[in-house]
Protein backbone atom coordinates (compact mmCIF):
# COMPACT_ATOMS: atom_id res chain seq x y z
CA UNK A 1 0.00 0.00 0.00
CA UNK A 2 1.01 3.61 -0.67
CA UNK A 3 1.16 6.23 1.14
CA UNK A 4 -1.45 9.36 0.46
CA UNK A 5 -1.40 11.62 3.14
CA UNK A 6 -0.02 12.39 6.67
CA UNK A 7 -1.25 13.53 9.76
CA UNK A 8 -0.17 15.01 12.70
CA UNK A 9 -0.93 17.94 14.92
CA UNK A 10 -1.01 21.46 14.60
CA UNK A 11 1.89 23.92 14.71
CA UNK A 12 0.35 25.53 17.59
CA UNK A 13 -0.15 22.74 19.26
CA UNK A 14 3.30 20.49 18.46
CA UNK A 15 4.95 24.10 19.81
CA UNK A 16 2.59 24.20 22.83
CA UNK A 17 3.49 20.76 23.68
CA UNK A 18 7.07 20.43 22.95
CA UNK A 19 7.85 23.64 25.42
CA UNK A 20 5.88 21.60 28.24
CA UNK A 21 8.38 18.94 27.95
CA UNK A 22 11.48 21.48 27.68
CA UNK A 23 12.71 21.94 24.03
CA UNK A 24 13.62 25.29 23.10
CA UNK A 25 11.35 27.21 20.94
CA UNK A 26 14.28 27.34 18.41
CA UNK A 27 14.95 23.64 18.66
CA UNK A 28 11.24 23.16 18.00
CA UNK A 29 10.92 25.65 15.11
CA UNK A 30 13.57 23.37 13.10
CA UNK A 31 11.03 20.03 13.10
CA UNK A 32 9.68 19.37 9.42
CA UNK A 33 6.33 20.73 10.23
CA UNK A 34 7.21 24.19 10.25
CA UNK A 35 8.18 26.73 7.76
CA UNK A 36 9.93 30.02 7.18
CA UNK A 37 7.00 31.69 8.95
CA UNK A 38 4.56 29.61 10.64
CA UNK A 39 3.26 26.01 9.85
CA UNK A 40 4.34 24.52 6.80
CA UNK A 41 1.66 24.62 4.42
CA UNK A 42 -0.73 26.38 6.70
CA UNK A 43 1.75 29.29 5.96
CA UNK A 44 0.68 29.71 2.67
CA UNK A 45 -3.10 29.85 3.73
CA UNK A 46 -2.60 32.76 5.89
CA UNK A 47 -0.98 34.65 3.03
CA UNK A 48 -4.35 33.62 1.17
CA UNK A 49 -6.35 35.25 3.80
CA UNK A 50 -3.96 38.18 3.99
CA UNK A 51 -4.12 39.31 -0.03
CA UNK A 52 -8.48 38.37 0.16
CA UNK A 53 -7.89 40.84 3.70
CA UNK A 54 -6.05 43.27 2.20
CA UNK A 55 -8.67 43.44 -0.93
CA UNK A 56 -11.78 43.77 0.93
CA UNK A 57 -10.41 46.58 2.49
CA UNK A 58 -8.96 48.02 -1.04
CA UNK A 59 -12.54 47.44 -2.10
CA UNK A 60 -13.85 49.04 0.70
CA UNK A 61 -16.29 46.27 1.83
CA UNK A 62 -14.15 46.34 5.29
CA UNK A 63 -12.79 49.25 7.45
CA UNK A 64 -9.10 48.56 8.45
CA UNK A 65 -9.83 49.70 12.36
CA UNK A 66 -10.32 46.13 12.99
CA UNK A 67 -7.55 44.21 11.25
CA UNK A 68 -4.70 46.10 12.60
CA UNK A 69 -5.92 46.26 15.96
CA UNK A 70 -6.26 42.60 16.17
CA UNK A 71 -2.62 41.91 14.55
CA UNK A 72 -0.97 45.08 16.40
CA UNK A 73 -2.12 43.45 19.28
CA UNK A 74 -1.26 40.01 18.56
CA UNK A 75 2.02 41.14 17.29
CA UNK A 76 3.24 43.44 20.16
CA UNK A 77 2.16 40.53 22.92
CA UNK A 78 3.84 38.26 21.46
CA UNK A 79 6.96 40.22 21.06
CA UNK A 80 7.05 41.23 24.59
CA UNK A 81 7.27 37.72 25.11
CA UNK A 82 9.57 36.98 22.53
CA UNK A 83 11.73 39.33 23.87
CA UNK A 84 12.11 38.50 27.50
CA UNK A 85 12.61 35.12 26.63
CA UNK A 86 12.90 33.79 22.54
CA UNK A 87 13.61 30.38 24.05
CA UNK A 88 10.10 29.60 25.29
CA UNK A 89 7.98 32.09 22.87
CA UNK A 90 7.46 32.17 19.08
CA UNK A 91 7.96 35.15 17.66
CA UNK A 92 5.40 37.35 16.87
CA UNK A 93 5.25 36.38 13.00
CA UNK A 94 4.73 32.98 13.58
CA UNK A 95 1.56 33.62 16.16
CA UNK A 96 0.50 35.72 12.46
CA UNK A 97 1.00 32.86 10.32
CA UNK A 98 -0.48 29.81 11.89
CA UNK A 99 -3.46 28.77 13.37
CA UNK A 100 -6.73 30.94 12.20
CA UNK A 101 -5.36 34.72 12.76
CA UNK A 102 -5.35 36.10 9.54
CA UNK A 103 -8.76 34.72 8.80
CA UNK A 104 -9.86 36.21 12.47
CA UNK A 105 -8.31 39.35 11.49
CA UNK A 106 -10.49 39.76 7.98
CA UNK A 107 -13.10 37.50 7.80
CA UNK A 108 -14.27 36.95 11.51
CA UNK A 109 -13.81 40.00 13.67
CA UNK A 110 -14.67 42.23 10.56
CA UNK A 111 -18.65 40.93 11.30
CA UNK A 112 -20.82 43.86 11.19
CA UNK A 113 -23.71 42.65 13.62
CA UNK A 114 -21.14 41.05 16.59
CA UNK A 115 -18.54 44.20 16.12
CA UNK A 116 -18.84 47.72 18.01
CA UNK A 117 -20.36 50.59 15.74
CA UNK A 118 -17.70 53.21 16.50
CA UNK A 119 -14.00 53.22 15.22
CA UNK A 120 -12.67 53.53 18.97
CA UNK A 121 -14.80 51.09 20.23
CA UNK A 122 -13.37 48.54 16.96
CA UNK A 123 -10.30 49.19 17.79
CA UNK A 124 -10.44 48.50 21.39
CA UNK A 125 -12.74 45.35 20.59
CA UNK A 126 -9.94 43.90 18.01
CA UNK A 127 -7.27 44.67 20.53
CA UNK A 128 -8.43 42.84 23.37
CA UNK A 129 -9.31 40.03 20.63
CA UNK A 130 -5.77 39.88 19.57
CA UNK A 131 -4.01 40.05 23.01
CA UNK A 132 -6.94 37.29 24.53
CA UNK A 133 -5.66 35.50 21.54
CA UNK A 134 -2.20 35.24 22.74
CA UNK A 135 -2.91 34.90 26.11
CA UNK A 136 -5.24 32.03 25.34
CA UNK A 137 -2.85 30.29 23.14
CA UNK A 138 0.22 30.32 25.76
CA UNK A 139 -1.10 30.29 28.64
CA UNK A 140 -4.65 28.56 27.90
CA UNK A 141 -5.64 24.56 27.45
CA UNK A 142 -6.05 25.10 23.55
CA UNK A 143 -3.28 25.70 20.77
CA UNK A 144 -5.45 28.70 19.53
CA UNK A 145 -7.36 30.84 20.81
CA UNK A 146 -9.56 32.68 18.26
CA UNK A 147 -12.54 31.30 18.80
CA UNK A 148 -12.51 31.95 22.27
CA UNK A 149 -10.82 35.54 22.29
CA UNK A 150 -13.80 36.31 19.57
CA UNK A 151 -16.47 35.04 21.86
CA UNK A 152 -15.12 36.83 25.04
CA UNK A 153 -14.73 39.94 23.07
CA UNK A 154 -18.39 39.87 21.46
CA UNK A 155 -19.94 39.84 24.91
CA UNK A 156 -17.79 42.92 26.05
CA UNK A 157 -19.31 44.80 22.61
CA UNK A 158 -22.75 46.50 24.19
CA UNK A 159 -20.34 48.06 26.98
CA UNK A 160 -18.02 48.77 24.37
CA UNK A 161 -20.93 50.52 22.59
CA UNK A 162 -21.91 52.08 25.70
CA UNK A 163 -18.66 53.73 26.21
CA UNK A 164 -17.36 54.66 23.04
CA UNK A 165 -20.36 56.54 21.60
CA UNK A 166 -20.01 60.19 20.67
CA UNK A 167 -21.92 63.08 22.58
CA UNK A 168 -25.39 63.32 20.60
CA UNK A 169 -24.99 66.80 18.77
CA UNK A 170 -26.03 69.83 21.35
CA UNK A 171 -25.65 68.11 24.44
CA UNK A 172 -22.51 68.07 26.69
CA UNK A 173 -20.58 64.90 27.29
CA UNK A 174 -21.01 63.65 30.63
CA UNK A 175 -17.87 62.42 33.08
Amino acid sequence: ATLDAVTMATPLDTLKTQLHLGSTAHDIMQMPIYGHLGGHGSEMVAVAFLLGGLYLIASRIISWHLPVAFLAALFVTAGIFYLVDPAHYAPPLFHWFSGAAMLAAFFILTDPVTSPTTLRGKLIFAAGAGFLTYIIRVFGGFPDGVAFATLLMNICVPLIDAYTQPAVYGHKEQK
